[in-house]
This record gives C-alpha cells, sequence and structure tokens, in this order.
C-alpha cells in the first residue's frame, strides 16, 4: 500500500520542510506540492525538500505546458531526478483556464495538448514503452544533453473521462481528484480503458485515490476547515462528479451568495453533511473507515489532499501516528 501527501504551494518554506520531515519520519511514501500561478514556486520548493529529505519521493503536481514549455519542464524533471537521488515525480495536466487566464494565458486543445506533452516527457525521461519520436515541431538537436539515472515516471492530473483514459493509454501514473471519494471506482475504471485499449497491464499505471481530508484532535474544527474548502469550490466542481454525491451545482447557489454577501466564515456554515461527503473528515475511526472502504474498492494508494485540518502540523501529525497505523500503514518512527 502506498501512502502520499498533497500540499499546496501557498506554504512557506519552513513549514513545508518540516511538514516533508514529519511525512518521512510517519512513513509516506510521497510528497506532492502544487504549482498554482502567483504563489511559490514548486520546482524551488521541491529543490530545498530534495536537500532536506532522504526517502521520501519528491512530486510536483501539477506542471502545465501552456505557462512553461514542455522542453524547460523537461529539463527541471530531469535536473529534479538527479537532485532527489532518483526520487522525483513529474505531475502535468492542462492545468486550469481560469488560472491561466489570470496570466493571460490562453488554453487550447487541453486533452491533445495534455496527451503530446505526456508523449514528450516520457520519451525524453527515460521511458521504454514509448516510441521515441518527437513531434515535428522539435528540431533535430532536440535531447537531454546530460545522463538520466533513472527514468522519472509522470503523472497526468485530470478529472474528466477523456482525460483519465488518455492517461491510462500514455502516462506511469494519474491524480484524479475525486469527489466525493467514492468516485474512485468509477474513475479507476475509466483510466483502466485506456490501459485496455493501449494493451498495457494494469501495473503500469499507479491510480491513486487522490482525497480532500480534514483531521484534528478537535473534530468540530476538523469539519470546518474542510467546510470553507467545499463552500469555496464546490459551486465549481463537475456537474457529473457532483451527482455522484446526491448534489446538483444549484444547491450551492445558496452558499455562493451568502459568501460574496457576508464572506467566507458564514457561507461555511451552510455547508451540510452531504456537501461535506465530498471530503473526508471527523473522528480518527470516521476518517479510517472511508479510507478502507476506498481500499475494499480496490485502491492500493491513498493520496491525503489539502486542506489536511484547521492546523497543518497537527493534521500530518494525526494522519502519521493515528490514521495510517490503524490502515495497517508504516507506524510512528518510521
Amino acid at each position: 500500500m502506498t501512502y502520499s501527501l498533497r500540499v499546496n504551494n501557498d506554504l512557506d518554506v519552513a513549514t513545508l520542510v518540516d511538514l516533508a520531515q514529519r511525512a518521512e519520519r510517519y512513513g509516506f511514501d510521497q510528497l506532492w506540492v502544487s504549482n498554482d500561478l502567483f504563489l511559490r514556486s514548486a520546482p524551488v520548493l521541491l529543490g530545498v525538500l530534495a536537500a532536506r529529505t532522504e526517502r521520501l519521493k519528491l512530486g510536483v503536481g501539477i506542471m502545465n505546458p501552456y505557462s512553461v514549455h514542455i522542453s524547460e519542464i523537461v529539463m527541471m524533471a530531469a535536473t529534479m531526478q538527479e537532485a532527489t537521488g532518483g526520487r522525483f515525480l513529474l505531475g502535468l495536466a492542462a492545468g486550469s483556464a481560469e488560472f491561466l487566464a489570470w496570466a493571460g494565458i490562453e488554453r487550447d486543445r487541453p486533452l491533445a495538448k495534455t496527451a503530446e506533452s505526456v508523449r514528450v516527457a516520457r520519451t525524453m525521461l527515460g521511458a521504454h514503452d514509448v516510441d521515441g519520436k518527437l513531434p515535428s515541431w522539435f528540431g533535430r538537436m532536440a535531447e537531454l544533453r546530460f545522463p538520466l539515472a533513472q527514468q522519472v515516471p509522470v503523472y497526468v492530473g485530470g478529472m474528466s473521462p477523456k482525460m483519465l483514459e488518455m492517461a491510462g493509454r500514455l502516462a506511469d501514473g494519474v491524480l484524479p481528484l475525486l469527489y466525493p471519494p467514492e468516485h474512485f471506482t468509477q474513475a479507476r475504471a475509466q483510466v483502466l480503458r485506456g490501459v485496455e485499449d493501449a494493451g498495457r497491464s494494469p501495473s503500469d499505471v499507479d491510480v491513486p485515490a487522490c482525497f480532500w481530508v480534514s483531521v484534528a484532535d478537535d473534530a468540530e474544527a476538523a469539519r470546518r476547515a474542510l467546510a470553507a474548502k467545499i463552500a469555496y469550490y464546490g459551486p465549481s466542481f463537475a456537474p457529473y462528479l457532483l451527482s455522484r454525491a446526491g448534489l446538483s451545482v444549484e444547491d450551492f447557489e445558496p452558499v455562493t451568495a451568502v459568501m460574496e454577501r457576508d464572506g467566507l466564515e458564514a457561507a461555511t456554515r451552510l455547508v451540510d453533511d452531504t456537501m461535506l461527503a465530498l471530503g473526508i473528515t471527523g473522528s480518527v475511526r470516521q476518517v479510517v473507515e472511508r479510507c478502507e472502504a476506498l481500499r475494499a474498492a480496490g485502491a492500493t494508494h491513498l493520496s491525503f489532499g489539502p486542506p489536511l485540518g484547521p492546523d497543518v502540523r497537527e493534521a500530518v501529525d494525526v494522519l502519521g501516528t493515528e490514521v495510517l497505523p490503524a490502515l495497517g500503514g508504516a507506524p510512528s518512527g518510521h
């Protein structure tokens, strides 16, 4: 069983180093750092973590080929693989059209562009199951000019069925954001359709169950932290994902109206238990029960994502000392 943490790149360097070292101590296998626009640079953060950790695999989740050219993404990934001693994981996706628009960047042909970028990245980063051909727009001198000791695994961040199927055909792994977490069974099936189409083995593609979680010794405080996240992002979730939880976009209209009028804290109070089920929170026992259900559904990799809890350090401590051992993971002090 694989366990990973996902954190946002809004964390300062000292906090992130502390979290990474705690995660490594508790036996987590991977730490993924987002690379959202106008926050801290994830590659820089991961470079710092490479020097301050020893075992933990470090992933950027995600970079996109619109704001950074795929050639530079490949350069960064290959360099990070050297810097980490083979512990780097590259996450690629189309990115958010809304966020890219903040920088005046258009996001055309997201599925085709992401697929092409995955092919380029895996070709140049050591994969042996690709044809080795680069797109015609690359010049004949397009190749890494330094040796790559180990292949860099390439993951695709995606939610739509077509993106997940593409990842199954082309990538080493997938980061499917699951709202609710129980959407894992459908998302995995979509990935496996791509795996089958490409004549690959299911073991060729890592499919984590990527969910939001909020834990704390104070279960009500944990609930409020997740409710705030859902109040802010819930209205933007794809209708078909919301329907999996018995919700619709219209259900969030009162929440959005209150948030616009009275602020996020007031809107948080309108998030009900059905909405809260889009993530995982509650007592440690409740968190463990939903994780066990994911494992029973076939998940071999559980990926815990933000908010994690009202206090992120406490959240990692609770996950590491109580949740992981209850799931049969590495004990504290690993």
